[in-house]
């Protein structure tokens, strides 16, 4: 039987939510906030899958019919840049914008070990790394503009968020501040470990159209799943 591989802290950091942690293990780059796994290096799968289904979600619908040419994307939650990466590969998005409120995860992808991931998304021109709390920006007021897409990566998901803070995104008057920051037509997804039900109906009681889930197998356990929703062009 191999031995387990070593876990090695490569950066500790109290900032204004508590702990986060980015540590090694074997190949492998992890993140931990205030003592809970976030998400590490190894496959990527769903986070991409976010990226991709939205923009799916968004040329079948109303916004791509009026707006036409290439959607403006914001990204809620850096990680370890594999949503970022996968939006950054894609031609067919516009303006991508991504909003981090942790200056560790930004310092460790501009400098850090997680450059190595997201160097050559991050030297994008279309690419913009905000440091600012998601929940914050999206409540600012003339900011930041519209966006066609939002994809937000920043908790477990809508019932398991990584701070309590965080609770009040997933709440009516948080998802009325998502619609505020959708352009006609633009569509919402959402990141969860699991379905909720209770947040589809949520989504629905905003005023969020063509609510469905896609689900991403993994090794074992339910699987992840992304919301998508839409409001009306």
């Amino acid at each position: 039987m191999n031995a387990p591989e070593e876990t090695v802290v490569l950066d500790r950091r109290e900032g204004p939510h508590g702990e986060v942690v980015l540590r090694r293990q074997g190949a492998l780059l992890q993140i931990i906030a205030n003592g809970c796994f976030l998400m590490d290096t190894s496959d990527g799968r769903s986070e991409r899958l976010l990226v991709r289904a939205a923009l799916a979600e968004w040329s079948a619908g109303d916004g791509a019919a009026g707006r036409g040419g290439r959607p403006s994307l914001l990204i809620g939650g850096l990680g370890v840049g594999f949503s970022l990466c996968e939006a950054a590969s894609e031609p067919r998005w516009g303006r991508i914008a991504v909003v981090e409120r942790e200056e560790a995860v930004i310092d460790w992808h501009r400098t850090g070990p997680l450059a190595a991931f997201s160097a050559r998304a991050l030297a994008d021109e279309r690419c913009t790394l905000v440091h600012a709390d998601l929940v914050a920006y999206l409540h600012g007021h003339g900011t930041a503009g519209h966006f066609d897409v939002l994809c937000l990566d920043i908790d477990n998901g809508p019932d398991w968020t990584v701070t309590d803070g965080n609770g009040s995104l997933y709440s009516p008057a948080g998802l009325a501040a998502c619609r505020a920051r959708l352009a006609p037509g633009g569509v919402l997804a959402v990141w969860s470990a699991q379905r909720s039900a209770a947040f589809a109906e949520r989504l629905r009681n905003a005023g969020f159209s063509r609510v469905r889930t896609e689900e991403i197998p993994v090794v074992r356990g339910v699987p992840d799943v992304v919301h998508l929703a839409t409001i009306p062009a």
